[in-house]
């Protein structure tokens, strides 16, 4: 259960109507829960219970880029979802003075990790020797579900309109929201936005411009995402100077004349005098008027034209090693924008919707303090390993929601299916019920399940249990005897056990159970065989094995799918061969290309460590890594955030002796090894 309750705000911003259709009371979109939602925003944000689990510290105090001060480490990763982190913010009294957030677009698309196997350091030259022969990625690599961004627009909308609520309870009186959509659904935000920030604290719609191959001869190619900007009362940062688009050669040929004396560009505003001989007066300042043929101009530094709201920016720069593998990343170039426009020196920039932790990255490089939320842990992961690289201070947070994920909640929802003794699908069921128990007494048990990925779901109160009663019970078959429904958090026991007695329409029994038990029993950690070795100079750590049994079945579940894809294929070019009657022997050679390659992985299985970290600090609690080495998907070590050229020898070495080991795999899963004493 959360801790406490942190209130929002009283009530939303009162607007117009809209085409005189709306009145708006309470909620411009009239759907589905909306009465649930309000209830939930006047009850509170649900605070539970965070825990600093690392700080990372730069080797020296990072300082601002313009003035010289020391930017003190106020920066923080949190993992858990919106509504928990904003929870948490506003409990601790901390402000943001700009968001960017970039959350799900509503799509229907589900978004895949690329996970790369790394060079068995035991196992070098075999490996290249095997790739001379197999593709690369065929041979090292597998993919994991990251999100499934499927939503209908009633749930999508209901979610939104609380975390933009959460968000704008912690935005300082001069911060700015920048809000990253697409063509899905951006305009039913749009009105959302208006309800929450009010129409008058509209700035802008942004529209992003990007290029790259189309897809569609029979529309038009979209090409464009749409960024909604507001502020909470229209006093806001915008440094104009900052983020001026360049002239064009041909527009400097025209309309402008080179100072001499500060070495830069005017541009001269009013009658077009091209290639007249202007003098500037002496001791003329740039923002300084000037009298030529009788009128008057206003000079001003060139440093370019006044911005639009199109940005021409290209997608994630791979020439300048940003790209991360993340699905949803953005570029660098265009949260610089933002960040430069919208803050100051010294100001918090938070993203609630982190994905590949570009807005810290570029907050921390700009000098402002970042604040970093996700529910996912990769996300987590990248983020700290990009800010680590990037010399940053931060610490890293967990949010204690009750739930052990697994690795993102897609991925739990889907352990969860197979955690469920007997559970199964069943078509005659609702899609609300996540399937159902063949009893030998009760005969069908349907089985609802909270959704990970929905907020309004984790707490079982008494409106959700009126939903199950009398929405969704009534429908199942007659000889239905017993559901059993699955909770996270319930708001209060006993009160919801009477409710069930009191309001239950049907003869169906329900039965009540914990998520969390079922949860607590999942993870299980790695297994890692290791020597410790003491020289002159250092303390060296000597792999021998790792083991995961999660990958292993990961692995093994890919292995299946695709080797039953390739079979399918080849029959399918079987019969294409008999049709089109090829050459003697090219069916055959189809045939084996089409053949998958299983992924194996060796008897040691050091190709599944990603990141080894030594806490030669702490025994217990907060984790401080003294040393690490992460290995790349290409086999290189990157020690301390520094890339190198070397590839991994299975050892890892430091001056101090190593207090705990902490071992990442290739897919986001941690272990830490208590180890030594000192």
């Amino acid at each position: 259960m959360p801790k406490k309750y942190v209130p929002y705000f009283p009530n939303t911003i009162e607007g117009q109507a809209i085409l005189d259709n709306f009145t708006r009371s309470r909620r411009v979109l009239r759907y589905r829960d909306n009465t649930r939602v309000y209830d939930r925003i006047r009850r509170g944000l649900p605070l539970y219970e965070v825990e600093k689990i690392e700080t990372v510290k730069a080797p020296t105090t990072p300082k601002l880029p313009l003035t010289g001060e020391e930017l003190k480490p106020e920066n923080m990763l949190i993992r858990g979802e919106c509504l928990s982190a904003c929870a948490y913010l506003k409990d601790q009294g901390i402000t943001v003075d700009l968001v960017y957030i970039d959350p799900p677009f509503a799509s229907g698309a589900d978004y895949a990790k690329k996970v790369y196997l790394r060079r068995n350091p035991l196992l070098a030259e075999k490996i290249k020797k095997a790739e001379e022969a197999m593709d690369l990625d065929e041979l090292r690599a597998f993919e994991e579900k990251m999100y499934g961004d499927i939503w209908n627009k009633e749930d999508y909308l209901n979610w939104m309109y609380e975390n933009l609520m959460a968000i704008k309870s912690v935005m300082s009186e001069s911060a700015t929201i920048y809000l990253h959509l697409d063509w899905h659904i951006s305009h039913y935000v749009k009105i959302l936005m208006d309800e929450v920030l009010g129409e008058d604290n509209f700035l802008n719609e942004v529209i992003w411009c990007y290029s790259e191959r189309g897809i569609s001869k029979t529309y038009w190619n979209k090409k464009h995402d749409i960024i909604l900007c507001y502020t909470p009362n229209g006093d806001h940062v915008f440094n104009c100077d900052d983020v001026r688009d360049e002239y064009s050669e041909e527009s400097k040929r025209k309309f402008k004349y080179y100072d001499e004396e500060v070495e830069d560009w005017y541009q001269i505003r009013g009658k077009n005098i091209a290639g007249s001989p202007v003098q500037r007066a002496d001791g003329l300042l740039p923002s300084d008027e000037i009298t030529y043929e009788g009128f008057t101009y206003r000079q001003y530094m060139g440093s370019g034209m006044l911005p639009k709201d199109w940005w021409d920016i290209p997608l994630v720069n791979k020439a300048a090693n940003e790209r991360t593998d993340y699905a949803t990343q953005k570029p660098e170039a265009l949260l610089e924008r933002i960040i430069k426009a919208s803050s100051n020196e010294g100001m918090v920039v938070a993203d609630f919707f982190g994905g590949s932790g570009v807005t810290a990255s570029v907050a921390n490089r700009l000098g402002r303090h970042f604040i970093h939320a996700d529910v996912g842990i990769n996300s987590i992961q990248i983020a700290r390993d990009r800010l680590l690289a990037a010399n940053a201070d931060f610490n890293i947070l967990d949010v204690k929601d009750g739930v052990s994920l697994f690795r993102n909640p897609v991925q739990t929802m889907d352990k969860l299916k197979s955690l469920i003794t007997g559970l199964r699908n069943e078509d005659a069921l609702d899609s609300f019920w996540e399937g159902a128990i063949a009893d030998s007494k009760l005969g069908m048990v349907p089985v609802y399940v909270p959704n990970l990925l929905d907020h309004s779901t984790r707490v079982l109160d008494i409106p959700l249990m009126n939903r199950i009663l009398n929405e969704a019970m009534p429908d199942l078959p007659d000889e239905t005897k017993q559901v059993i429904v699955y909770y996270i958090d319930i708001d209060d026991d006993s009160a919801v056990r009477a409710f069930i007695n009191d309001n239950n329409p049907t003869e169906t029994t329900v039965e009540l159970r914990d998520l969390k038990e079922l949860l607590n029993e999942v993870v299980a950690d790695d297994v890692a065989e290791f020597s410790l070795d003491q020289t002159k100079t250092d303390w060296t750590i000597n792999f021998a094995s790792f083991s995961s049994d999660r990958l292993a079945q990961k692995i093994d579940e890919y292995n299946q799918k695709r080797l039953l894809n390739g079979t399918k294929k080849t029959l399918l070019e079987t019969e294409e061969d008999e049709t089109n009657q090829l050459p003697e022997g090219e069916g055959e050679i189809r045939k084996l290309k089409a053949k998958y390659k299983p992924i194996v992985i060796s008897e040691n299985g050091l190709e599944l460590i990603e990141l080894v970290s030594l806490d030669c600090t702490n025994t217990e609690g907060l984790w401080s890594s003294d040393h690490e080495i992460k290995i790349d998907k290409n086999g290189y070590v990157i020690r301390n955030g520094e890339k190198t050229k070397t590839f991994w020898d299975a050892t890892i070495a430091c001056q101090n002796k190593p207090m705990r080991v902490k071992i990442r795999n290739i897919a986001g899963d941690e272990t830490i090894v208590q180890t030594w004493n000192r």
